[in-house]
């Protein structure tokens, strides 16, 4: 784990402030800096409510993983999109809304509308995990249309919309669309260790 790449992340969403959509470009190799440095350095340290739309591994695996990396998880809520189309049916969970799989993107939208009002305090920050994953389940023009009005929304409540997109694989007219809809693509590459090669 590298503290630096967490903590550029952090300091990137702090210098670009709210309302402005960013999409994170990141390799495999940085992603739980990336998640630990979005909920982490950046959310709790900030006192936001977090609302994760995770689309590519199932809430409650993002939860033991952000757990074991010791990060407060009482502000997270998750909007799962996965967990009911990769192991069927899912008893409640007390921070978790689930949506029946990825295809239903009007509901992802409102689902997190409806966590906004109910987090009404403030500021939050909203990740969508991943863009790529959302791409394999959906129709091109549908999910751009998604993306238009997620992060129109986010930006007029005051959020931090963040797109979370993994670096090769996106297509090209994904990238584009991504492109489009965010005000700024930040790429996200490792910190190399002295020493190291």
């Amino acid at each position: 784990m590298s503290e630096d790449v967490g903590g550029t992340v952090a300091s990137k969403l702090e210098e670009i402030g709210p309302s402005v959509s960013v999409a994170l470009e990141i390799g495999m190799d940085t992603y739980f800096d990336v998640v630990r440095g979005l909920t982490d350095n950046f959310a709790a340290k900030k006192g936001l409510k977090c609302v994760y739309i995770t689309s590519s591994v199932p809430s409650s695996t993002m939860l033991s993983a952000l757990k074991m990396l010791e990060v407060d998880t009482k502000n997270i809520y998750f909007v799962d999109c996965i967990s009911h189309l990769v192991a069927g049916n899912i008893g409640p969970s007390e921070n978790t809304i689930y949506i029946d799989n990825p295809t239903m993107l009007e509901n992802i939208i409102l689902k997190v509308d409806f966590l906004s009002r109910k987090l009404k305090e403030g500021a939050m920050l909203v990740v969508l995990d991943s863009i790529n994953s959302l791409a394999i389940h959906n129709d091109f023009k549908m999910l751009s249309e998604f993306l238009q009005v997620l992060l129109s929304s986010l930006k007029s409540k005051g959020a931090y919309p963040v797109i979370i997109s993994v670096a090769g694989q996106a297509k090209p007219e994904l990238k584009e669309a991504i492109a489009l809809v965010c005000d700024q693509v930040v790429p996200v590459q490792a910190i190399p260790v002295p020493g190291k090669l």
